[in-house]
């Protein structure tokens, strides 16, 4: 796995942040890789992930579809991946100082369609939650395109473009233009992604290591867009708002244990295992239409493994223990929720458009099947752990 120096150092030259090898370079490396788990340790040197940790930017889109059907369908998607660098980099030499970027991702259904076997071990659709009133869905998604720049005509401009490629290929799901509200806040007016990791604490949160070597330098995103009853919430004290979300509204700074309830948001949220803390990358923004009445904060977690924030989900509606929710949740409401894994871009960059599924990974896999609550809490083991351990060679497989 490439340090944060080491990615910086290689992919510099380019405002993509994918490869800079030739195609066949590139190919090779990526071919051997999806082929041989054997072989991806021996070929980390040469791995570039998707710049999932880069620092957060003023604008974005996220852009989800789904896969129609047939096989043409498929093909154009698979024609883009390659590409998707290219066309960035068309984009983003139109404003060099414009920090322009996209991480592309894959849910568990697209990938079986698009690549078969081997697939990445933690991948599944998001499983939803239902706790009484409280219920994170869970929303179709193939292809996620997250495009950050500092300036939003840079993003409306590449997913103008990654939607002209696409054409008839795809139906969009949802797409959600975000901006960064005054100094870093969300329109429940607290600075949102304080506790984000930085510099290798980063690196180490967000891409897959030897637990999965096969896909090594990959990373996985949930997504969910949040809709916010602003009326009732400003109705609240800000005392009261800041017991919400276990922070000082105006300083930033944590509450004292001494008085911020078990049930804050920021408690909650707060995943540890064997006496460290595992930290996930956050780059949530607003969003709203005022002539609506709509204003949202559309979420984006990176994690190397989804069990993490899955926990977090878990805790903030179920309860930690049960019944002691995230009062968060009583003003803000989940309309959508996806999860997709994010290859490296060497990965990208060696598809060709007429590859086969070298399996179908529908057919070796067992259904996930029980009921919502359930299946909400099985992510953690019977002694309450979830059995991530440091994540670092541990077998962490479902």
């Amino acid at each position: 796995m490439l340090s944060p120096e080491h990615c910086g150092h290689v992919i510099g030259c380019s405002q993509s942040g994918y490869s800079s090898f030739d195609d066949n370079s590139s190919r090779q490396v990526s071919t051997e890789m999806a082929s041989s788990p054997l072989t991806a340790q021996a070929s980390a040197a040469l791995t570039l992930p998707q710049l999932v940790s880069s620092p957060l930017t003023k604008a974005a889109i996220f852009l989800v579809v789904t896969m129609n059907p047939g096989d043409e369908p498929r093909a154009k998607v698979l024609s883009l991946c390659p590409d998707l660098s290219a066309l960035l980099r068309a984009v983003g030499f139109r404003a060099l100082d414009g920090a322009l970027s996209c991480i592309m991702g894959f849910g568990s259904d697209a990938w079986d369609r698009l690549f078969g076997l081997p697939r990445p071990a933690e991948l599944h659709s998001f499983r939803e939650i239902r706790s009484g009133p409280r219920h994170a869905v869970s929303t179709a998604g193939d292809l996620i395109f997250h495009i950050r720049a500092k300036r939003m005509d840079l993003c409306f401009e590449l997913a103008t473009q990654i939607m002209a490629r696409l054409t008839d290929a795809v139906s969009t799901a949802d797409e959600v233009h975000g901006f960064r509200y005054f100094d870093e806040r969300d329109v429940l007016g607290f600075v949102d992604g304080t506790e984000n990791p930085a510099g290798s604490a980063a690196t180490d949160a967000v891409f897959i290591g030897d637990e999965d070597p096969g896909f090594a330098g990959g990373s996985y995103v949930i997504v969910q867009k949040y809709l916010h009853n602003l009326e009732a919430w400003n109705n609240l004290s800000t005392e009261a708002q800041e017991k919400i979300i276990g922070r000082s509204k105006i300083s930033d700074i944590e509450l004292d244990d001494t008085v911020k309830p078990t049930s804050a948001h920021n408690a909650l949220t707060v995943i540890e295992e064997n006496g460290r803390e595992l930290k996930i990358v956050r780059d949530n923004m607003t969003f709203g239409y005022p002539g609506r009445g709509e204003f949202g904060t559309y979420f984006i977690g990176y994690s190397r493994s989804p069990r993490i924030i899955e926990q977090m989900l878990n805790n903030m509606f179920i309860g930690r223990p049960p019944g002691n929710y995230d009062r968060i949740l009583d003003f803000s409401t989940p309309v959508t929720g996806s999860l997709f894994f994010i290859p490296t871009s060497t990965f990208l960059d060696g598809i060709s458009p007429d590859q086969p599924a070298l399996a179908s990974a529908a057919q070796n896999l067992a259904p996930i099947s029980a009921p919502a609550e359930i299946a909400a809490t099985s992510t953690a083991t019977r002694d309450g752990s979830l059995g991530i351990g440091s994540l670092k060679g541990e077998d962490s497989h479902e």
